[in-house]
């Protein structure tokens, strides 16, 4: 702990609530509170208890806490100045759940990462340059790097812009996202069975057993992508009748289960990945079609990390993706990755000496803080009764 002692009450009169000061912050097309790791608990169990109370979670509405009922907005990151040599920030992503009392540190997310320079720099963990500032930032879930640029025009932080993001209504000034290392983030290689195209038996609802073609891929975020055409889909299907589709999500769970051993992730039955993603035919000019479950729910727009590993599939000869996306040729290329609410860009580099490997991938995302303040969760968490 730093300044704040959460051993006692929130206020002088014995109140029994504890404040907690964090930062309401939209990074992306997600949104949580973002705290410094010395204002949470050092000990996992008890941070845990603590970011669920501060998020509501368990509880569908999140009525008692910050969280917005969707997996979108029941996220959370902490953040610390970093001791690794040319590294500047660490950044440990929270996902949670309205309905669950799990919380997740193992996945990646792009979003919220693009949240965390702003929110160093709020809280003075790093100096501003004189027009844009760079900093390093290693994210602990899977040890990924990457830079990210802010502008700090006179040195201070800029949040307006013109720059705009589907997903998120109005512009805002871009946040640059230079990935490093996203193969392989959480899966043991990028393509963890070796091969770019597997055909994968699942169970089916009634005891039988069926194959499906599937791309398994971790290029940041671990995904089975598969072609919407062999569920029976389109692929323009609005995310309402998605996710009232019931059948369509038992075979999904099913398919994602067979997965997870494949991948080297094991049982993901209580697992936040891999993702699950529907491909089809670009409809508005980019260059691949996508409905993405993350994973039992459908994500109106598409992850960052996501659409980095689906844009990888577009450009891997042999993918499912392949004669769905048009996905151009040469070592650079831009992959528009549309989504149901518009489309994500990723900007790729592949190798010259092997062309089925990622180089870089570049994006821009935008982010802003929301509310300062404190949040106020029950003092009990923090010694529990046995």
């Amino acid at each position: 702990m730093s300044d704040l002692d959460l051993h006692s009450p929130a206020d002088p009169d014995g109140a029994d609530l504890l404040a907690i000061p964090c930062t309401l912050m939209r990074g992306g097309t997600s949104r949580g509170p973002f705290f410094l790791a010395d204002d949470l608990p050092q000990e996992t169990a008890a941070r845990d208890r603590v970011l669920l109370a501060a998020l509501g979670s368990p509880d569908r509405r999140q009525i008692d806490g910050l969280g917005g009922a969707h997996p979108l907005t029941s996220k959370a990151g902490i953040v610390r100045r970093s001791q690794v040599a040319g590294v500047d920030l660490e950044f440990l992503f929270a996902q949670l759940q309205p309905e669950s009392d799990r919380v997740d540190t193992t996945p990646n997310c792009g979003n919220m990462l693009a949240a965390v320079l702003p929110f160093a720099i709020e809280r003075g963990l790093i100096a501003t340059g004189p027009e844009t500032t760079t900093a390093r930032i290693l994210t602990l879930n899977t040890g990924m790097q990457c830079e990210v640029t802010v502008e700090t025009p006179g040195g201070r932080l800029r949040y307006r812009g013109d720059t705009r993001i589907d997903g998120v209504p109005g512009t805002a000034a871009p946040v640059r996202i230079n990935f490093l290392d996203t193969a392989g983030s959480v899966c043991p290689a990028m393509l963890p069975t070796g091969r770019v195209l597997d055909r994968v038996r699942h169970a089916t609802a009634d005891g039988g057993q069926r194959e499906i073609a599937a791309t398994l891929i971790d290029n940041g975020m671990p995904m089975v992508l598969v072609r919407a055409a062999d569920f029976g889909l389109a692929g323009d299907e609005s995310v309402a009748d998605l996710n009232a589709d019931t059948v369509l999500k038992e075979r999904l769970e099913a398919l994602r289960l067979a997965c997870g051993p494949l991948m080297g992730l094991g049982d993901v039955a209580g697992k936040n990945y891999p993702k699950m993603c529907l491909l089809s035919a670009p409809t508005a000019g980019g260059t691949v079609s996508t409905r993405c479950f993350i994973p039992h729910v459908c994500h109106e727009a598409i992850g960052v990390l996501a659409a980095v590993t689906v844009a990888t599939a577009c450009v891997l000869e042999g993918s499912v993706a392949q004669g769905l996306a048009v996905a151009g040729s040469g070592l650079l290329r831009t992959v528009s990755v549309e989504h149901p609410t518009g489309e994500f860009s990723v900007a790729l580099e592949l190798d010259p000496r092997d062309a089925q490997q990622i180089r870089r991938a570049a994006l821009l995302r935008t982010a802003r803080p929301i509310l300062r303040g404190e949040v106020l969760i029950p003092a009990e968490l923090l010694n529990p009764h046995p």
